[in-house]
């Protein structure tokens, strides 16, 4: 159950308690939630030189339908609204029939680098004449992998010409089950570069995961009925497109258009503790690969519907590094029904195409400040130093005034105290 009425309404306590009687939480979940679920000691294994424990907000995007199921969607970041406006698409598309999403098994790329080679074209004809012994060198190093069906799938060889000469490139693929896989990718890079590099009559240099996960693409759709889209709905639906054509034509819009997908992608990866950088990095070079940065949506109108599409690469995982050190990031996998990784990537694809509709239609509509704003300003508050029994004050007098900002914020905080 994911169509929640009235969610955004409840106070903490009265979400979690709904979220206990629905079988999502257990008491002592509450408790991990309560403290961050993160215990210092933890922390200090886990990077170096560390003084602290730092805290983002989790909250649940609801109204999900994927592929015919209901999903609560955990989302951990500091912009207000995102949450909002990822359930307020959810809950559009879920009138039109929810999300269709579909990713590729969870294949990485990892790269190996060759050079000084006196003869390229041997080198080449030497390491595929060993294809089956590499083969079975790699799936030899993944032990674990190969019980569950997982393990490596092959390789291919580019040869490039660069300022300072030929170099030869492995590319190689391994089935990375519900990893991320970079510690996997550079193990067999590691393990295969020194027995490569003596066939290529050459030596080994960089041996590393690529981020580019070509392999491990994530699709999603939605039709978003139109008459959901206000009384003037054909004219917002029209200006949608227009919107998104925008996007297709200006490098400058299609940045801020991507950007608003990853909000909704790295809020879930934060509360799961997944690779945002590689989720990222990746994101953007699958916008590139025509060669001009293009949006990774796609809209069109279809009879009564606007029909969203989206296609990225997800380097996402639910299990291995840090996944689960955190206790709240169990429950946050918890939440979304303990996906695989290939259903990990389903919904964060679907809630990345939910959270660049919203914003789409905010700004063909009302504009992107009036629902960001009256959110952002409850933060606005806080920064100004409001105690939270005056936030709600504070906040309804500067939407009256019209000027949401920190130094309104401060003069009626101001005003409040004087008045007191």
């Amino acid at each position: 159950m994911s169509s929640i009425s009235g969610f955004y309404k409840m106070s903490i306590e009265e979400r979690r308690e709904l979220l206990k009687k629905l079988g999502y939480l257990t008491d002592e979940d509450i408790q991990s939630l309560n403290s961050g679920g993160l215990e210092i000691s933890v922390a200090d294994k886990m990077i170096e030189n560390v003084i602290g424990i730092i805290s983002y907000p989790l909250g649940i995007a609801t109204n999900f339908l994927i592929n015919g199921k209901d999903v609560l969607v955990p989302m951990s970041l500091e912009e207000p609204s995102v949450v909002a406006a990822a359930s307020k698409a959810a809950k559009i598309a879920r009138s039109g029939g929810g999300f269709t999403a579909e990713a590729d098994e969870p294949i990485m790329i990892g790269t190996i680098q060759f050079v000084e080679i006196k003869d390229i074209n041997e080198a080449v004809h030497k390491v595929m004449e060993q294809r089956e012994n590499i083969k079975r060198m790699a799936n030899e190093m993944l032990p674990e992998i190969i019980k569950k069906a997982g393990g490596f799938e092959g390789f291919d060889l580019k040869v490039l010409y660069t300022d300072v000469g030929e170099m030869l490139e492995l590319y190689f693929y391994v089935h990375v089950l519900d990893a991320m896989g970079a510690n996997t990718i550079d193990t067999v890079a590691e393990g295969l570069a020194p027995y490569i590099a003596d066939l290529v009559k050459g030596r080994y240099l960089l041996r590393i995961l690529s981020n580019y996960a070509l392999k491990r693409i994530a699709r999603a759709r939605a039709k978003f009925p139109i008459e959901e889209l206000g009384k003037d709905g054909d004219r917002v639906a029209m200006d949608l497109i227009y919107a998104y054509n925008l996007a297709k034509a200006d490098v400058f819009r299609a940045v801020t258009h991507n950007k608003g997908i990853m909000n909704g992608i790295i809020a879930i990866a934060n509360a799961i503790n997944n690779d945002t950088r590689a989720i990222e990095a990746g994101a953007h070079s699958y916008a590139s690969r025509t060669g001009k940065y293009q949006p990774l949506t796609d809209y069109r109108i279809e009879g009564n519907y606007v029909v969203g599409q989206i296609e990225l690469p997800l380097q996402v995982a639910t299990v291995g590094g840090s996944v689960g050190l955190n206790k709240v990031n169990k429950i946050a996998l918890k939440l979304m029904g303990n996906p695989t990784s290939k259903e990990l990537a389903e919904i964060m694809a679907s809630v990345g195409l939910a959270q660049n509709f919203a914003a789409l239609l905010a700004l063909v509509t009302e504009g992107i400040q009036k629902g960001h704003m009256k959110l952002h300003a409850r933060s606005l508050a806080l920064s100004a130093g409001a105690r939270l029994e005056e936030i709600d004050t504070v906040v309804n007098r500067m939407i009256e005034l019209n000027s949401i900002n920190f130094d309104t914020a401060k003069k009626v905080i101001e005003e409040i105290r004087n008045k007191g």
